[in-house]
């Protein structure tokens, strides 16, 4: 039997609803570009470096397991040593764990564009990324203005300052650094939310995302996101630097006052370390804003950003071991216990046997 002539013109029809059309195609094609280009961004990193081969990968792998190696061993070695077990070591010890956070934020996506040559991220890696750099850097600031609170303490209240500072307080001027840090950077944030992505090429000639390229990303009303971090970034950096600034001038002028030469001496030593960290946190910092950075070169402007996210966390455990004695010695006993020193034979068996390892 044939096909009713009918059935026969109105299948063409059918065969043509059924399958999908080539402009419908089209649409899903570039809509799916379109969420790839939104969606995925390029970090740049240190192209200029390409040439160098592995030598700029190897130079910043050393950085970071020197900084992340340093910090896990003063924040062990005031873990285990209890005369250690004091506000001033306290606060050193979140500082550590800070400066772990901090660099690991950035320096392993770094090593990897140099191996990759560029970095594609998407734009909620990007917006973490961020976000976990702005907060740690903002309690990084309100850190050190409570290290520099407590030694004002220790220092101008002697009497008093084991009442004053006390764990409570301890504890809440570390929780209230961090919880502080976290939520100013949340809000600013939350700002971009609304905002459309503008269109265009998505690379970004940095190697992290900072503040001013994850702004750029950004089509609309952004006065109010750019307004707001920067307000809240200028205030959590020179309020805390403010505080510090009193606090050291307060013992500058009780310093000569103490009696003994031996109390000058030790009270010069406790702050040594911590003003020489604030100096180079705040020094960097400062050379950053103040250096017009906009009509530099791509490498220099890189450059610059490498002092205070690269250099810095890995200078600072340095300088303690280094300026501090109690922390250098704290170290040393700590080094004895992890790699005990050379026995003899005759005394291997008694090491063994024995559950306490000399320094």
């Amino acid at each position: 039997m044939g096909t009713p002539p009918t059935f026969q013109k109105s299948l063409p029809g059918m065969v043509l609803l059924l399958m999908p059309s080539q402009d419908c195609q089209r649409r899903k094609q570039s809509s799916g570009d379109s969420e790839n280009q939104t969606t995925w961004l390029i970090l740049v990193g240190f192209r200029e470096l390409q040439h160098l081969g592995f030598l700029p990968f190897i130079f910043f792998l050393a950085i970071y397991v020197v900084t992340v190696g340093g910090n896990v061993l003063i924040a062990l070695a005031v873990a285990s040593s209890r005369t250690l077990h004091t506000p001033m070591y306290f606060f050193l010890c979140h500082f550590s764990l800070l400066e772990i956070g901090y660099t690991s934020n950035i320096v392993p996506q770094l090593l990897w564009s140099f191996l990759e040559g560029r970095e594609a991220i998407s734009l909620v890696s990007c917006l973490v990324q961020f976000y976990m750099f702005a907060s740690l850097a903002a309690t990084e600031c309100l850190l050190l203005s409570a290290m520099s609170y407590d030694r004002y303490l220790a220092i101008c209240h002697p009497l008093h300052y084991t009442a004053l500072m006390s764990t409570c307080l301890c504890g809440c001027l570390a929780a209230g650094a961090w919880f502080s840090g976290f939520s100013f950077s949340a809000f600013t944030l939350t700002l971009a939310a609304p905002l459309p992505l503008c269109p265009g090429s998505r690379e970004i000639d940095r190697y992290f995302c900072d503040f001013a390229p994850v702004t750029g990303l950004f089509c609309g009303d952004v006065a109010a996101m750019w307004g707001a971090g920067v307000s809240i970034s200028g205030f959590l950096t020179v309020a805390p630097f403010l505080l510090i600034v009193a606090s050291y001038a307060f013992i500058l002028r009780t310093v000569p006052q103490i009696p003994s030469g031996h109390g000058r001496e030790k009270a010069f030593s406790t702050c040594s370390s911590h003003l020489s960290v604030v100096g180079v946190f705040y020094g960097t910092l400062i050379v950053v804003c103040v250096a017009p950075t906009d009509h530099m070169p791509p490498l220099l402007r890189k450059a610059f950003s490498v002092f205070y996210t690269v250099f810095t966390p890995m200078v600072n455990p340095i300088i303690y071991s280094l300026k501090n004695q109690q922390v250098n010695g704290a170290l040393h006993r700590l080094w004895g216990k992890l790699i005990p020193r050379h026995t003899p034979p005759r005394e291997m068996g008694q090491l063994l046997t024995s559950s306490w390892i000399p320094a």
